[in-house]
């Protein structure tokens, strides 16, 4: 073996010794991870639009919010939410929410805080507002449904009511109970 080549093999042992050695007493820290810096799957958006489309593929209606996130593996949650259908449909109301929940099967959308749904040509041709704690809404059959109180203004008419059938298609409001108001000519 020529010195050349012992030489070149010392120093290749030296070399890989000090990386050894370096690599050894380089303290390994551990990163404690907090719950808001834990990074899941799934995806969220800003300014966040999603349309519907009828069984011909027509646009029906549009979802929009300032924030959707997914979150499990089939649920979307949307924050600051307005759905509208589109003037093809010939539904005039509009839908606000603070929360939104669209599950697996995509046909419920689940609507929560400070819900209110409102009419602009209204039933007898007076803004329709409802408000709503929680409304269920299917807005492929146009119907919103709910088991809580609810607050109906026509107008300047006034009801209130523990649960309600709305099919806004038909312009039509089912009171189920405790049904109460003021009618004022």
């Amino acid at each position: 073996m020529s010195a050349r080549r012992l030489s070149a093999i010392l120093l290749l042992t030296i070399a890989a010794a000090a990386t050894w050695y370096l690599a050894k007493s380089l303290v390994m820290t551990e990163i404690a991870e907090t719950p808001g810096s834990i990074i899941r799957d799934g995806f969220y958006l800003r300014s966040a639009r999603i349309l519907g489309t009828d069984e011909n593929g027509q646009l029906l209606y549009r979802i929009e919010a300032e924030f959707a996130q997914q979150q499990g593996e089939n649920e979307i949650e949307f924050r600051n939410v307005r759905i509208e259908y589109a003037t093809a449909a010939d539904v005039p109301w509009v839908l606000n929410a603070d929360i939104a929940w669209i599950g697996e099967d995509q046909h419920l959308v689940e609507l929560s805080g400070n819900v209110t749904a409102v009419n602009n040509q209204g039933i007898l041709d007076q803004v329709t507002e409802i408000r709503t704690p929680f409304l269920t809404f299917e807005p492929d059959t146009f119907r919103a449904e709910t088991d809580r109180r609810v607050q109906i203004r026509i107008g300047a008419r006034s009801l209130t009511a523990t649960g309600m059938l709305a099919l806004l298609q038909d312009n039509q409001l089912r009171l189920k109970s405790n049904v109460s108001g003021k009618f004022v000519p």
